[in-house]
């Protein structure tokens, strides 16, 4: 008999515990932290979503294409990183194409966008940057390296009547340093970079 009250006192002090953290960590702690981070971060809380003319563009977190419909580069946007995401840049399906560097078929993948870029753009083939060649581990990434996106500056001033001088000047505002001064590499938002174009002419 006593055996059997310890295991009801037992059972019962367990359901307590169940239904406290339940609302402390289940309920509690969930909107404080959504309450924080309303209240401290709220750009980065809701998406780091970009609004033009109060219409949501994008978010500055996940990468997009710059193409038409047939999916060939708009000459007058600058380009994003290739993306490996579902059929590109899908947020549904974020993942790298999982090639290992021999196989064929990254590697004709690379010599493909090689040529389409250096066609597109009027460079030398050997000056395309990786960055340019490669989706992310992602395929979502937002960002281009700064020497991508100065190799079409000409491309995009041309396009859009403007001189190389604006667009570059556009490009140098839009770096964004290492982390912290010394984590990663510089970078260019490509949607941010797109924004502001857009509202230069």
């Amino acid at each position: 008999m006593a055996t059997r009250r310890g295991t009801l006192r037992q059972t019962w002090t367990a359901l307590r515990a169940l239904v406290v953290f339940t609302i402390v960590l289940g309920i509690g702690y969930p909107l404080v932290v959504l309450g924080i981070g309303q209240f401290a971060f709220p750009n980065q809380a809701n998406g780091s979503l970009l609004t033009v003319d109060g219409r949501v563009v994008g978010s500055s977190l996940i990468g997009q294409s710059f193409t038409d419909a047939d999916g060939n580069a708009l000459p007058e946007w600058f380009q994003s990183r290739p993306s490996a995401a579902g059929t590109g840049y899908d947020g549904r399906a974020s993942s790298g194409s999982n090639y290992g560097p021999e196989n064929p078929d990254l590697i004709a993948a690379i010599e493909a966008r090689r040529a389409a870029i250096a066609d597109l753009d009027g460079v030398d083939p050997a000056s395309i940057p990786a960055d340019a060649l490669t989706a992310s581990a992602s395929g979502l990434d937002p960002d281009i390296s700064p020497e991508y996106a100065y190799l079409q500056v000409a491309r995009v001033a041309t396009a859009r009547g403007l001189s190389e001088a604006e667009v570059r000047a556009l490009v140098d505002a839009h770096v964004e340093g290492r982390t912290l001064g010394y984590l990663g590499e510089p970078t260019v938002n490509v949607l941010e970079l797109n924004v502001a174009l857009a509202q230069l002419g």
